[in-house]
């Protein structure tokens, strides 16, 4: 059994499932191992990392954020395939809108649900637009890993998927959650009680709460700004935690896992 995980970050299922298999083997977060073992002599050679995104990238907003204050940009993306409804779109931009701080949003082409199982075109509200320009920066896709790791990210609005929560959590980049289907939900309740390191946004998106939680987040608005600087300081602890496990024990995993492999072959 093979799983995009640490041990460190969820010790307690891999100790579970090691009773059920003697093969477990934990090799996450993925691109951190694969950042590592591409090295210069590789690079000379023309090789490069493999990535499998559903969407082609846009790198221009890695210069747009280079403008940008440290840690002041809310970064969001409901990943590739989740679908809004044309209320919720206008909810989440007038919500960020109204937070009065930067932010570099995905819009995907296909956002919006229209209610009938087809997508549409997101349409932005024209007082959004106004609001916000300068301020934000619209795209339609991103280098998410470069993105979470740029200096000027200090949030990151998510779906929740597996794979985006390991590249926040990587980067140390606390997350304002709102899941939608599937392991999403589970995800964002290890995101926002167990690891410490996120809010949760109600299903019924509302502008209101969507512009307290980024001032929450980015700001550490309300709460004597206690809260918002607990997933701070978490975040960057399991950035801590996920590079060493990059370097050590996922590292070993891996290894382990080709020599296993490679033994039931002959």
């Amino acid at each position: 059994m093979i799983f995009h995980t640490f041990e460190s970050l969820e010790r307690d299922a891999l100790d579970a499932l090691s009773s059920v298999s003697t093969h477990i083997y934990s090799v996450g977060p993925l691109h951190l191992l694969l950042n590592q073992s591409v090295n210069v002599d590789d690079q000379s050679h023309g090789w490069k990392p493999l990535k499998g995104h559903l969407w082609k990238e846009n790198a221009e907003c890695l210069k747009w954020l280079d403008s940008k204050e440290p840690k002041s940009v809310m970064y969001v993306n409901f990943g590739s395939i989740v679908l809004l409804t044309q209320e919720q779109l206008v909810e989440f931009a007038m919500g960020l809108a109204n937070s009065k701080q930067p932010f570099l949003w995905i819009v995907r082409p296909d956002l919006v649900n229209q209610g009938d199982g087809t997508s549409a075109n997101a349409i932005l509200p024209r007082e959004f637009l106004e609001e916000t320009k300068g301020r934000g920066l619209i795209s339609g896709w991103c280098p998410q890993e470069e993105v979470l790791e740029h200096p000027s990210i200090g949030g990151f609005l998510t779906h929740c998927g597996w794979n985006s929560i390991l590249e926040s959590l990587s980067a140390g980049v606390p997350m304002l959650c709102w899941p939608c289907f599937g392991d999403q939900k589970g995800n964002c309740r290890y995101v926002c009680s167990k690891w410490e390191m996120g809010l949760e946004i109600g299903s019924g998106v509302k502008r209101d709460d969507v512009e307290r939680l980024v001032r929450k987040l980015i700001l550490d608005d309300g709460d004597d700004g206690e809260v918002g600087k607990k997933l701070k300081k978490r975040a960057m602890e399991w950035k801590r935690m996920a590079h060493e496990a990059a370097l050590g024990s996922s590292t070993m995993d891996f290894n382990k896992l080709v020599n296993y492999i490679t033994s039931i072959q002959h």
